[in-house]
């Protein structure tokens, strides 16, 4: 066939294109900082190993990761603002149970967690202590089951949160145990530890990481942990489970974004997170707090997330929760 001089700048554009494809599938990432927005107050669970990952991830992504804490609206506000940023591996969400629970709990929410979110990786989980004001003369599980029967409905337990993984405990705990009691939502987990520090309220459940050391300074008493077995870093605390059997409450934290991220980049830091989480200073660091650095596949993850909506589904109506 004859050459003519269309289909020669047809075939070179051919070639260009075909040339430039793979250098824009294989376009550098990241090229600019990072954010990890966090939908809850500083200092509780979710915040401390979202700023221990971005810190470890600065080296090998080459570039500074920001976390941001957006409060409100139950984790609701912070999530919104992430399932509507650009989905080009800049931002991402720390996710919890809370989330989980607004799924059910939160019907007008402006977004779907598992429609709009993609899975990105399993951080961090973690076991909770069920602590009281030294006040309280209870010091086991058994001793706060008579109280509550005895006293009923006078005795309140603070949260960070209805729907919260520290309120959902409560609220498990409240109905296997046939007790009653108020809660008292506070607006973050810094906020409900200072009021049991302050004798505010009586009772809490918080991860045992975050009220380790208060617990270890007798500012609060540890009186039951909420784990299969008991805790090592809680000596001489039993499990509620040993009392309640089959009872077990934990908060996990995740990383998730916008659901039209490109895989490559969520696989990519997926794998980096992993060797975050695999490195031993950092198990170690988790181990010695009192939690656990939580390692399973990308896809296992997202798996776990929507069994977690389906299970706080059924608790949440079967105990009649209402969001505020």
């Amino acid at each position: 066939m004859t050459s003519t001089p269309a289909t020669r700048r047809a075939t070179l554009a051919l070639g260009f294109s075909a040339l430039a494809m793979p250098a824009l599938a294989q376009a550098p990432w990241p090229t600019r900082s990072l954010r990890f927005i966090v939908p809850f107050g500083v200092g509780g669970t979710a915040d401390i190993i979202a700023r221990t990952v971005a810190q470890r991830l600065q080296e090998p992504l080459g570039q500074s990761v920001v976390v941001e804490n957006r409060t409100g609206g139950g984790g609701v506000i912070g999530t919104d603002s992430v399932v509507k940023s650009a989905p080009d591996g800049y931002t991402f969400i720390i996710v919890t149970s809370t989330q989980s629970a607004n799924e059910t709990l939160i019907p007008n929410r402006p977004y779907d967690l598992l429609r709009d979110l993609a899975p990105v990786s399993s951080l961090n989980l973690n076991h909770l202590a069920v602590v009281v004001h030294p006040s309280l003369p209870v010091n086991s599980i058994p001793e706060l089951i008579a109280h509550a029967r005895a006293n009923p409905g006078r005795l309140d337990c603070g949260n960070p949160g209805i729907g919260s993984g520290h309120h959902l405990a409560a609220e498990l705990f409240r109905m296997q145990a046939g007790v009653d009691f108020q809660h008292i939502p506070f607006r973050s987990s810094d906020q409900m530890r200072t009021a049991i520090v302050g004798g505010q309220v009586q009772l809490c459940f918080d991860p045992i990481p975050s009220m380790l050391e208060t617990i270890r300074t007798g500012r609060v008493r540890a009186i039951g942990a909420t784990g299969p077995a008991p805790s090592p870093v809680l000596p001489g605390v039993a499990t509620v489970a040993a009392v309640l059997p089959g009872y077990e409450q934990s908060i996990w934290v995740g990383l998730m974004a916008p659901a039209r991220t490109p895989p490559a980049i969520l696989d990519r830091l997926h794998a980096e997170i992993g060797k975050v989480l695999a490195d031993p200073a950092i198990r170690e660091s988790q181990e010695r707090s009192g939690g656990e650095a939580w390692r399973i596949e990308r896809a296992a993850f997202g798996e776990f997330v929507r069994r977690d909506v389906e299970q706080l589904r059924t608790l949440i109506r079967t105990a009649n929760i209402q969001a505020p």
